[in-house]
Protein backbone atom coordinates (compact mmCIF):
# COMPACT_ATOMS: atom_id res chain seq x y z
CA UNK A 1 0.00 0.00 0.00
CA UNK A 2 1.59 3.56 -1.07
CA UNK A 3 2.58 5.65 2.05
CA UNK A 4 0.57 8.06 1.71
CA UNK A 5 -2.41 6.24 1.12
CA UNK A 6 -1.31 4.58 4.42
CA UNK A 7 -0.86 7.80 6.48
CA UNK A 8 -4.56 8.46 5.35
CA UNK A 9 -6.20 5.46 6.52
CA UNK A 10 -4.46 6.41 9.70
CA UNK A 11 -6.63 9.27 9.98
CA UNK A 12 -9.29 7.90 9.08
CA UNK A 13 -9.12 5.29 11.31
CA UNK A 14 -9.01 8.13 14.48
CA UNK A 15 -12.60 8.59 13.32
CA UNK A 16 -13.44 5.40 13.12
CA UNK A 17 -16.23 5.24 15.65
CA UNK A 18 -18.03 8.07 14.09
CA UNK A 19 -21.18 7.33 11.03
CA UNK A 20 -20.07 8.37 7.52
CA UNK A 21 -22.31 10.91 5.79
CA UNK A 22 -21.82 12.00 2.07
CA UNK A 23 -22.83 15.68 1.03
CA UNK A 24 -23.97 15.67 -2.55
CA UNK A 25 -24.84 19.54 -4.35
CA UNK A 26 -28.77 18.74 -5.20
CA UNK A 27 -29.57 22.10 -4.55
CA UNK A 28 -28.36 25.46 -6.13
CA UNK A 29 -26.48 27.50 -3.69
CA UNK A 30 -24.04 30.31 -3.47
CA UNK A 31 -21.26 27.85 -3.34
CA UNK A 32 -20.30 24.61 -4.17
CA UNK A 33 -16.90 23.38 -2.81
CA UNK A 34 -15.44 20.16 -4.68
CA UNK A 35 -19.10 19.26 -5.31
CA UNK A 36 -20.13 19.24 -1.35
CA UNK A 37 -23.49 22.19 -1.61
CA UNK A 38 -21.99 24.76 0.85
CA UNK A 39 -25.52 25.82 3.06
CA UNK A 40 -26.80 29.15 2.85
CA UNK A 41 -26.28 29.66 6.45
CA UNK A 42 -22.49 30.49 5.86
CA UNK A 43 -22.81 33.12 3.38
CA UNK A 44 -22.05 36.34 5.32
CA UNK A 45 -24.45 39.21 5.46
CA UNK A 46 -23.36 42.40 3.66
CA UNK A 47 -23.56 44.50 6.85
CA UNK A 48 -22.18 42.89 10.23
CA UNK A 49 -22.43 44.32 13.76
CA UNK A 50 -20.25 46.37 15.05
CA UNK A 51 -19.33 44.42 18.61
CA UNK A 52 -16.96 42.26 18.08
CA UNK A 53 -18.39 38.13 19.51
CA UNK A 54 -22.04 39.36 18.56
CA UNK A 55 -23.91 36.64 17.14
CA UNK A 56 -25.17 37.08 13.76
CA UNK A 57 -27.43 33.77 13.39
CA UNK A 58 -28.29 30.53 14.74
CA UNK A 59 -30.19 27.45 13.50
CA UNK A 60 -29.97 23.94 14.82
CA UNK A 61 -27.12 21.61 14.35
CA UNK A 62 -27.67 17.73 13.84
CA UNK A 63 -24.41 15.76 15.12
CA UNK A 64 -23.86 12.84 13.59
CA UNK A 65 -22.87 10.75 16.58
CA UNK A 66 -26.03 11.25 19.31
CA UNK A 67 -27.93 9.10 21.27
CA UNK A 68 -31.34 9.57 23.13
CA UNK A 69 -31.74 9.34 26.87
CA UNK A 70 -33.81 10.66 29.62
CA UNK A 71 -31.77 13.78 30.49
CA UNK A 72 -31.34 14.56 26.40
CA UNK A 73 -29.41 13.63 23.58
CA UNK A 74 -25.14 12.10 24.30
CA UNK A 75 -23.58 13.82 23.94
CA UNK A 76 -25.24 17.11 24.14
CA UNK A 77 -27.39 19.37 21.78
CA UNK A 78 -25.73 21.85 18.97
CA UNK A 79 -25.96 25.18 18.00
CA UNK A 80 -24.31 26.69 14.69
CA UNK A 81 -23.35 30.18 14.55
CA UNK A 82 -22.28 33.03 12.90
CA UNK A 83 -20.61 35.66 15.15
CA UNK A 84 -18.85 38.58 14.06
CA UNK A 85 -15.05 39.22 14.99
CA UNK A 86 -12.17 41.51 13.73
CA UNK A 87 -9.47 40.32 11.09
CA UNK A 88 -6.05 41.25 11.09
CA UNK A 89 -6.64 43.97 8.79
CA UNK A 90 -8.31 45.44 11.80
CA UNK A 91 -11.72 44.88 9.53
CA UNK A 92 -15.09 43.27 10.54
CA UNK A 93 -15.33 39.58 9.53
CA UNK A 94 -18.08 37.20 9.67
CA UNK A 95 -16.98 33.80 11.75
CA UNK A 96 -18.68 30.73 11.86
CA UNK A 97 -18.37 27.80 14.23
CA UNK A 98 -20.62 25.50 16.61
CA UNK A 99 -21.86 25.85 20.30
CA UNK A 100 -22.45 22.50 22.19
CA UNK A 101 -24.32 22.17 25.37
CA UNK A 102 -23.76 18.88 26.98
CA UNK A 103 -26.02 16.73 28.37
CA UNK A 104 -23.64 15.34 31.22
CA UNK A 105 -23.60 17.10 34.51
CA UNK A 106 -20.79 19.66 35.37
CA UNK A 107 -19.95 17.82 38.86
CA UNK A 108 -17.25 21.11 39.84
CA UNK A 109 -17.37 23.79 41.81
CA UNK A 110 -19.72 27.01 40.23
CA UNK A 111 -21.35 27.63 36.77
CA UNK A 112 -20.81 24.94 34.23
CA UNK A 113 -17.40 26.25 32.59
CA UNK A 114 -16.93 26.56 28.60
CA UNK A 115 -14.35 25.66 26.73
CA UNK A 116 -13.05 27.07 23.10
CA UNK A 117 -11.89 24.58 20.84
CA UNK A 118 -9.56 25.90 18.00
CA UNK A 119 -9.46 23.17 15.40
CA UNK A 120 -6.30 21.96 14.49
CA UNK A 121 -5.51 22.00 10.21
CA UNK A 122 -8.49 21.37 8.39
CA UNK A 123 -7.88 22.44 4.90
CA UNK A 124 -8.89 25.79 3.35
CA UNK A 125 -11.82 24.38 1.39
CA UNK A 126 -15.16 25.47 3.56
CA UNK A 127 -16.31 22.51 3.29
CA UNK A 128 -13.70 21.10 5.66
CA UNK A 129 -15.20 23.77 8.48
CA UNK A 130 -15.17 22.06 11.76
CA UNK A 131 -18.88 22.36 12.44
CA UNK A 132 -19.60 20.58 9.39
CA UNK A 133 -17.26 18.25 10.26
CA UNK A 134 -19.82 17.63 13.64
CA UNK A 135 -22.87 17.07 11.35
CA UNK A 136 -20.77 14.98 8.62
CA UNK A 137 -17.26 13.55 10.40
CA UNK A 138 -16.12 11.47 7.50
CA UNK A 139 -17.26 13.57 3.88
CA UNK A 140 -16.60 11.32 0.88
CA UNK A 141 -18.05 12.17 -2.32
CA UNK A 142 -15.49 11.31 -4.99
CA UNK A 143 -14.09 15.11 -5.04
CA UNK A 144 -13.15 15.48 -1.72
CA UNK A 145 -12.44 13.41 1.28
CA UNK A 146 -13.21 15.90 5.01
CA UNK A 147 -12.55 14.02 8.40
CA UNK A 148 -13.79 15.32 11.71
CA UNK A 149 -11.15 14.29 13.68
CA UNK A 150 -11.75 17.39 16.05
CA UNK A 151 -15.01 15.72 16.70
CA UNK A 152 -13.10 13.36 19.86
CA UNK A 153 -11.88 16.03 21.51
CA UNK A 154 -15.07 17.75 22.06
CA UNK A 155 -16.65 14.64 22.54
CA UNK A 156 -14.26 14.16 25.41
CA UNK A 157 -14.30 17.91 27.22
CA UNK A 158 -18.68 17.51 27.06
CA UNK A 159 -18.32 14.16 28.86
CA UNK A 160 -17.01 16.18 31.66
CA UNK A 161 -20.16 18.54 31.49
CA UNK A 162 -18.17 21.27 29.93
CA UNK A 163 -19.36 23.45 27.42
CA UNK A 164 -17.61 23.47 23.82
CA UNK A 165 -17.55 26.11 21.15
CA UNK A 166 -15.54 25.64 18.49
CA UNK A 167 -14.97 28.18 15.51
CA UNK A 168 -14.11 27.48 11.99
CA UNK A 169 -11.41 30.32 11.97
CA UNK A 170 -11.63 33.41 9.90
CA UNK A 171 -12.81 32.19 6.04
CA UNK A 172 -12.92 28.90 6.85
CA UNK A 173 -16.89 27.74 6.02
CA UNK A 174 -17.79 31.45 5.85
CA UNK A 175 -18.31 31.86 1.83
CA UNK A 176 -17.31 35.49 1.54
CA UNK A 177 -12.80 35.11 1.51
CA UNK A 178 -10.26 31.88 1.39
CA UNK A 179 -9.14 31.30 5.19
CA UNK A 180 -6.27 32.90 6.14
CA UNK A 181 -4.27 29.53 7.74
CA UNK A 182 -2.46 30.33 10.89
CA UNK A 183 -2.79 34.34 10.56
CA UNK A 184 -1.73 35.11 14.35
CA UNK A 185 -4.61 37.84 14.58
CA UNK A 186 -7.34 36.29 12.87
CA UNK A 187 -6.86 33.22 14.92
CA UNK A 188 -7.14 34.34 18.15
CA UNK A 189 -9.52 36.77 17.58
CA UNK A 190 -11.76 34.08 16.37
CA UNK A 191 -11.18 32.04 19.34
CA UNK A 192 -11.80 34.69 21.84
CA UNK A 193 -15.03 36.11 20.06
CA UNK A 194 -16.38 32.64 19.53
CA UNK A 195 -16.48 33.05 23.64
CA UNK A 196 -18.92 35.89 23.64
CA UNK A 197 -20.88 34.21 20.88
CA UNK A 198 -21.10 31.28 23.36
CA UNK A 199 -22.11 33.43 26.46
CA UNK A 200 -24.93 35.19 24.62
CA UNK A 201 -26.50 32.72 22.71
CA UNK A 202 -30.31 31.95 24.40
CA UNK A 203 -30.83 29.19 25.97
CA UNK A 204 -27.35 28.26 26.91
CA UNK A 205 -26.48 27.45 30.29
CA UNK A 206 -22.69 29.41 30.01
CA UNK A 207 -22.56 33.16 31.83
CA UNK A 208 -20.18 36.04 32.20
CA UNK A 209 -19.59 33.79 35.53
CA UNK A 210 -18.34 30.79 33.84
CA UNK A 211 -15.08 30.00 33.77
CA UNK A 212 -13.18 29.82 30.70
CA UNK A 213 -10.70 27.57 29.08
CA UNK A 214 -8.91 27.01 25.53
CA UNK A 215 -8.16 24.04 23.86
CA UNK A 216 -6.12 23.28 20.54
CA UNK A 217 -3.72 21.39 18.92
CA UNK A 218 -1.24 21.98 15.82
CA UNK A 219 -3.17 25.11 13.94
CA UNK A 220 -5.55 25.17 17.11
CA UNK A 221 -2.49 25.25 19.43
CA UNK A 222 -1.31 28.71 17.51
CA UNK A 223 -4.44 30.06 17.56
CA UNK A 224 -4.85 29.21 21.33
CA UNK A 225 -1.53 30.46 21.79
CA UNK A 226 -2.36 33.50 20.34
CA UNK A 227 -5.31 33.83 22.06
CA UNK A 228 -3.95 33.58 25.39
CA UNK A 229 -1.54 36.31 24.49
CA UNK A 230 -3.64 38.37 23.06
CA UNK A 231 -6.84 38.31 25.81
CA UNK A 232 -5.65 41.31 27.92
CA UNK A 233 -5.80 43.42 25.18
CA UNK A 234 -8.47 42.48 22.85
CA UNK A 235 -10.65 40.86 25.09
CA UNK A 236 -10.45 41.70 28.65
CA UNK A 237 -14.29 40.64 29.39
CA UNK A 238 -13.15 37.41 28.86
CA UNK A 239 -11.22 35.88 31.62
CA UNK A 240 -9.13 33.20 31.37
CA UNK A 241 -8.93 30.15 33.84
CA UNK A 242 -6.22 28.37 31.71
CA UNK A 243 -5.48 27.65 27.84
CA UNK A 244 -3.97 24.18 26.32
CA UNK A 245 -1.76 24.79 23.52
CA UNK A 246 -0.45 21.77 21.71
CA UNK A 247 2.17 21.37 19.18
CA UNK A 248 1.97 25.47 18.00
CA UNK A 249 3.66 26.46 14.96
CA UNK A 250 4.78 29.59 16.79
CA UNK A 251 7.33 30.56 14.21
CA UNK A 252 6.23 30.31 10.87
CA UNK A 253 9.98 30.76 9.19
CA UNK A 254 11.14 27.11 10.92
CA UNK A 255 7.63 25.56 10.23
CA UNK A 256 7.25 26.37 6.54
CA UNK A 257 10.83 24.62 5.80
CA UNK A 258 9.82 21.51 7.67
CA UNK A 259 6.13 21.21 6.07
CA UNK A 260 8.31 21.44 2.41
CA UNK A 261 8.53 18.00 1.01
CA UNK A 262 6.34 16.44 3.74
CA UNK A 263 3.51 14.66 3.98
CA UNK A 264 1.53 17.88 4.15
CA UNK A 265 3.17 19.71 1.97
CA UNK A 266 0.12 21.37 0.74
CA UNK A 267 0.04 23.30 3.93
CA UNK A 268 2.63 25.57 2.28
CA UNK A 269 0.00 26.41 -0.37
CA UNK A 270 -3.16 27.23 2.29
CA UNK A 271 -0.44 29.41 4.23
CA UNK A 272 0.78 31.57 0.97
CA UNK A 273 -2.42 31.70 0.15
CA UNK A 274 -3.65 33.32 3.46
CA UNK A 275 -1.00 35.14 3.67
CA UNK A 276 -2.15 36.75 0.50
CA UNK A 277 -5.38 37.03 1.37
CA UNK A 278 -4.63 38.95 4.73
CA UNK A 279 -2.53 41.40 2.92
CA UNK A 280 -3.06 41.35 -0.68
CA UNK A 281 0.10 43.78 -1.28
CA UNK A 282 2.27 40.42 -1.13
CA UNK A 283 0.74 39.16 -4.31
CA UNK A 284 3.05 40.94 -7.06
CA UNK A 285 6.17 39.87 -4.77
CA UNK A 286 4.77 35.82 -4.53
CA UNK A 287 3.75 36.01 -8.32
CA UNK A 288 7.43 37.11 -9.46
CA UNK A 289 8.67 34.16 -7.92
CA UNK A 290 5.80 31.28 -8.83
CA UNK A 291 5.58 29.45 -12.28
CA UNK A 292 2.73 27.70 -13.60
CA UNK A 293 2.42 24.81 -11.79
CA UNK A 294 2.76 26.59 -8.75
CA UNK A 295 -0.02 28.71 -9.13
CA UNK A 296 -2.12 25.61 -10.11
CA UNK A 297 -1.25 23.82 -7.09
CA UNK A 298 -2.45 27.56 -5.03
CA UNK A 299 -5.83 27.38 -6.83
CA UNK A 300 -6.23 23.60 -6.34
CA UNK A 301 -5.67 23.79 -3.18
CA UNK A 302 -7.86 26.55 -1.71
CA UNK A 303 -10.39 24.01 -1.59
CA UNK A 304 -8.86 20.83 -0.78
CA UNK A 305 -9.43 19.29 3.03
CA UNK A 306 -5.97 17.74 4.89
CA UNK A 307 -7.14 14.19 3.49
CA UNK A 308 -7.12 15.99 -0.54
CA UNK A 309 -3.77 17.60 0.31
CA UNK A 310 -2.29 14.30 1.77
CA UNK A 311 -2.89 12.49 -1.51
CA UNK A 312 -2.85 14.74 -4.07
CA UNK A 313 0.82 16.46 -2.80
CA UNK A 314 2.03 14.56 -0.50
CA UNK A 315 5.99 14.92 -0.51
CA UNK A 316 6.18 18.03 -3.14
CA UNK A 317 8.66 19.85 -2.60
CA UNK A 318 8.04 23.70 -3.05
CA UNK A 319 11.05 23.98 -5.61
CA UNK A 320 8.43 22.43 -8.31
CA UNK A 321 5.97 25.47 -7.29
CA UNK A 322 8.55 28.32 -8.25
CA UNK A 323 9.95 29.90 -11.68
CA UNK A 324 13.60 29.64 -10.98
CA UNK A 325 13.93 26.54 -8.98
CA UNK A 326 13.88 28.11 -5.46
CA UNK A 327 12.29 26.68 -2.56
CA UNK A 328 9.22 29.12 -0.96
CA UNK A 329 11.55 29.43 2.03
CA UNK A 330 14.56 30.58 -0.34
CA UNK A 331 12.10 33.32 -1.66
CA UNK A 332 10.94 34.36 1.40
CA UNK A 333 14.42 34.75 2.57
CA UNK A 334 15.41 37.29 -0.19
CA UNK A 335 11.88 39.35 0.12
CA UNK A 336 12.07 41.42 3.38
CA UNK A 337 8.14 41.95 2.99
CA UNK A 338 7.71 38.47 3.28
CA UNK A 339 10.23 37.84 5.69
CA UNK A 340 8.51 40.78 7.65
CA UNK A 341 5.03 39.32 7.50
CA UNK A 342 5.99 36.20 8.94
CA UNK A 343 8.26 37.73 11.53
CA UNK A 344 4.61 39.48 12.67
CA UNK A 345 3.24 35.88 13.09
CA UNK A 346 5.48 34.74 15.43
CA UNK A 347 3.72 33.87 18.76
CA UNK A 348 5.77 34.13 22.16
CA UNK A 349 6.68 38.33 21.80
CA UNK A 350 3.86 38.50 24.91
CA UNK A 351 3.57 36.92 28.04
CA UNK A 352 0.15 35.56 28.80
CA UNK A 353 -1.71 36.08 31.66
CA UNK A 354 -2.74 33.34 32.32
CA UNK A 355 -1.92 29.30 32.67
CA UNK A 356 -0.79 28.07 29.51
CA UNK A 357 -0.20 24.51 29.49
CA UNK A 358 2.30 23.96 26.35
CA UNK A 359 2.87 20.40 25.15
CA UNK A 360 4.99 19.28 22.16
CA UNK A 361 6.34 15.77 20.77
CA UNK A 362 10.01 15.36 20.87
CA UNK A 363 9.75 13.73 17.44
CA UNK A 364 7.41 16.09 15.95
CA UNK A 365 9.78 17.37 12.94
CA UNK A 366 6.47 18.59 11.15
CA UNK A 367 5.21 21.41 13.36
CA UNK A 368 9.22 21.16 14.87
CA UNK A 369 9.37 20.56 18.41
CA UNK A 370 11.98 22.73 19.20
CA UNK A 371 10.54 26.00 17.98
CA UNK A 372 7.46 24.80 20.23
CA UNK A 373 9.91 24.47 23.22
CA UNK A 374 11.56 27.52 22.43
CA UNK A 375 7.67 29.19 22.75
CA UNK A 376 7.42 27.36 26.35
CA UNK A 377 11.51 29.31 26.70
CA UNK A 378 10.31 32.67 25.71
CA UNK A 379 7.08 32.62 28.24
CA UNK A 380 8.97 31.52 31.10
CA UNK A 381 11.37 33.79 30.53
CA UNK A 382 8.26 36.42 30.57
CA UNK A 383 7.55 35.38 33.80
CA UNK A 384 4.51 33.31 32.38
CA UNK A 385 2.61 30.20 34.29
CA UNK A 386 4.05 27.49 31.71
CA UNK A 387 3.40 23.73 32.29
CA UNK A 388 5.74 22.39 29.09
CA UNK A 389 5.00 19.27 28.54
CA UNK A 390 7.56 17.42 26.52
CA UNK A 391 5.68 13.79 24.90
CA UNK A 392 8.34 11.37 24.51
CA UNK A 393 7.63 8.82 21.58
CA UNK A 394 9.54 7.51 19.56
CA UNK A 395 9.74 8.55 15.96
CA UNK A 396 8.07 6.93 14.05
CA UNK A 397 8.98 7.17 10.43
CA UNK A 398 6.90 9.77 8.84
CA UNK A 399 6.72 13.12 9.98
CA UNK A 400 3.05 13.43 9.77
CA UNK A 401 2.68 10.81 12.40
CA UNK A 402 5.62 12.01 14.46
CA UNK A 403 2.88 15.53 14.46
CA UNK A 404 -0.12 13.41 15.12
CA UNK A 405 0.95 10.64 17.47
CA UNK A 406 1.49 13.17 20.65
CA UNK A 407 -2.40 14.66 19.88
CA UNK A 408 -3.51 11.23 20.84
CA UNK A 409 -0.79 10.38 23.10
CA UNK A 410 -1.44 13.68 25.16
CA UNK A 411 -5.09 14.19 24.77
CA UNK A 412 -6.33 12.92 28.14
CA UNK A 413 -4.10 14.38 29.59
CA UNK A 414 -4.85 18.15 28.49
CA UNK A 415 -8.07 17.72 28.90
CA UNK A 416 -7.62 16.85 32.47
CA UNK A 417 -5.44 19.82 33.21
CA UNK A 418 -7.45 22.52 31.90
CA UNK A 419 -10.53 20.59 33.85
CA UNK A 420 -8.44 21.18 36.83
CA UNK A 421 -8.07 24.92 35.70
CA UNK A 422 -12.25 25.20 35.36
CA UNK A 423 -12.74 23.73 38.28
CA UNK A 424 -10.76 26.42 40.15
CA UNK A 425 -7.35 24.09 41.16
CA UNK A 426 -4.47 26.39 40.69
CA UNK A 427 -2.16 26.22 37.82
CA UNK A 428 1.57 25.40 39.52
CA UNK A 429 4.75 26.85 36.62
CA UNK A 430 7.38 24.02 35.89
CA UNK A 431 9.23 26.57 34.31
CA UNK A 432 11.95 26.38 36.58
CA UNK A 433 12.43 22.76 35.03
CA UNK A 434 12.96 24.08 31.37
CA UNK A 435 16.73 23.55 31.46
CA UNK A 436 16.69 19.54 32.12
CA UNK A 437 13.49 18.94 30.10
CA UNK A 438 13.77 18.02 26.19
Amino acid sequence: MPVRIRLLATAVAAVACLSVQTLQATVSRAEVSRGVTIPTFYDPPATLPTADGTLIRTEPLPLALSLPTLPGPLPGSATRLMYKSTDSAGEPVAVTGAYIEPTAPWLGPGARPLVALAPGTMGQGDQCAASMGLEYPLLLNGETVSVGYEDLSVYRLLAEGVAVVVTDYVGLGATDRLHTYVNRLDGAHAVLDAVRAARSLPGASVTTASRVGLFGYSQGGGATAAAAELQPAYAPDVTLSGSYAGAPPADLTAVTAAIDGSDLAGALGWAVNGFVQADPALRPILDAHLGAAGRAALADLSTMCVADAILAYGSTHSTAWTSDGSSLSDVVGEEPALQAFLDDQRIGTTAPASPVRLATGVSDDLVPHAQARQLAVDWCGKGANVTYVPVVLPDAGRALLNHLDPLLADQGDAVAWLTARLSGVPAVSNCWTMPAQP
